[in-house]
């Protein structure tokens, strides 16, 4: 009898300590989700009330809109435990819902169940942004057999951002991080092997703190090479890359010869580059090996594009050279566009209008990339995007002529169908200044680096590099 008393003294004991390790569980996981709720700002703490609604909400809510199966074969146990002879009421099977937050919303991953997949969820979309007092709701395919659930309670394209360089080198030499799209999600493209990118839209909008993003991001990478074509100023002191100018190997300025005489320089070295990539790289497309410190990715910015292409009308003898340095200049960026992107040379065009008169069409249509910031015109848009913007008028830039939309883009991205909108974040003049002074020592002249490689390699070093202005 002693025996027994201590055993269950001892089956006690464990119990009791069981339970005890059970609730310092439970009480710091409270203490824990207590701390995390009261030291979120309050766009958050919305969001994690938000959560915890739709967590409990759910197994009522998915039935409803048809988000759950129902299962007519009985279980093992339930066949066992049916002596009745009765048969066995069905099972309503809900899909698995996992709840995460952040300060713009939920978001939530699912796991299908057979005939309720992505195509279902996608159909319920609108009434679960109802249903969780959401601004919009997006479905995609997350994994097989999961989908994920975005849904945004506040427009992350109203909220003005910044990003703040770190000054590291990329991890992805060519990975354009371009911003948040309309969900609130990080968007990036990818621009290996691209040959160009047009940037559009109303002045003030946000083309050039998207250029300046891009150099500040690739600037401590010495794989990559910049050099500038502004068309709003005379020199580089005077416009939007004063700053940035240091970690340029080449800039000029709205003067039609000097930007001739530089897009010439570019040609000469994207032909030497051809004549030389066998005999340095060992292959005969700069992307089979990526960029390097010695054969860099060039990137070609031209801001203002309009400038340099426009056509001028006129018989005078001033009138017909700058006619003549314009369509020169159309032919040499064209020659670039269209034959650099094995030799590692990306041309970034900017324009307010991406008309064919701003851009000429034989370049514009190159580039496979398009953004597009506010435009006044249904003309504009599609000069920018393409036709099939008509059939996205929720995208489409005319309607981001509010000034809440300043920084925010339109794009046909290339991992999804159709046009998305970007929220692209602003670089203050102080970050940039900061990277170039910190990168300005990584600038090497392209066409420098290939004689050191090859000294006897002919090439036109003519260059109306105006920096020292």
């Amino acid at each position: 009898m002693s025996d027994l008393n201590d055993t269950m003294e001892e089956v006690l004991g464990y119990g009791r300590l069981l339970v005890g390790l059970v609730l310092a569980v439970l009480i710091a996981w409270s203490v824990w989700w207590v701390v995390r709720y009261v030291r979120a700002d309050a766009m958050t703490r919305q969001s994690i009330r938000q959560a915890v609604r739709i967590r409990r909400g759910w197994k009522r809510l998915a039935p409803m809109l048809k988000l759950s199966a129902t299962d007519k074969t009985p279980t093992a146990l339930a066949s066992l435990a049916n002596t009745d002879g009765k048969p066995i009421k069905p099972r309503v099977l809900v899909p698995a819902l996992k709840v995460t937050h952040d300060a713009y919303g939920v978001i939530a991953r699912a796991t299908c169940l057979p005939g309720i997949g992505l195509e279902q969820f996608q159909k319920a979309a609108p009434h679960l942004a109802d249903a969780w007092r959401c601004t919009r709701v997006a479905v995609t395919q997350d994994t097989p057999g999961h989908v994920v659930i975005r849904g945004v309670r506040l427009d992350p394209l109203k909220f003005k951002t910044e990003h703040h360089p770190t000054g590291e080198a990329p991890d992805e030499i060519a990975r354009w991080d371009l911003g948040l799209d309309e969900y609130a999600q990080p968007v990036s493209v990818d621009l290996t092997q691209v040959p160009g990118v047009t940037v559009a839209g109303l002045p003030g909008f946000g083309k050039t703190s998207l250029i300046n993003r891009l150099i500040c991001d690739w600037a401590p990478s010495s794989a990559i090479q910049f050099v500038c074509a502004d068309g709003k100023v005379s020199t580089a002191r005077e416009g939007d890359y004063a700053h940035l100018v240091k970690r340029m190997f080449g800039f000029v300025g709205d003067d039609l010869e000097e930007s001739n005489a530089l897009f010439r320089r570019l040609v000469e070295l994207r032909r030497a580059r051809v004549s030389a990539a066998e005999r340095i790289l060992g292959v005969q497309s700069m992307w089979e090996v990526g960029p390097s410190a010695a054969w860099p990715l060039v990137v070609v910015i031209i801001d203002e594009a309009h400038t340099y292409f426009r056509d001028h009308k006129g018989s005078d003898p001033k009138t017909k050279k700058l006619a003549a340095l314009a369509a020169e200049n159309a032919r040499l960026v064209e020659d670039l566009v269209k034959k650099g992107r094995s030799m590692g040379i990306l041309v970034v065009l900017a324009t307010q209008k991406s008309t064919g008169d701003a851009i000429p069409t034989f370049i514009r249509d190159v580039c496979p990339i398009g953004l597009s910031f506010a435009q006044k015109t249904a003309e504009a848009a599609v000069a920018a995007l393409g036709e099939d913007i008509r059939e996205w008028p929720d995208a489409n830039p005319i309607n981001l002529q509010e000034r809440a939309y300043v920084g925010v883009a339109s794009m046909n991205h290339q991992s999804q169908p159709g046009f998305t909108r970007i929220r692209t974040p602003f670089v203050s003049g102080g970050d940039s200044a900061a990277i170039a002074q910190q990168t300005a020592h990584l600038t090497a002249d392209p066409t420098d680096l290939l004689t050191a490689q090859l000294p006897n390699i002919d090439l036109d070093k003519s260059d109306p590099n105006n920096l020292a202005a």
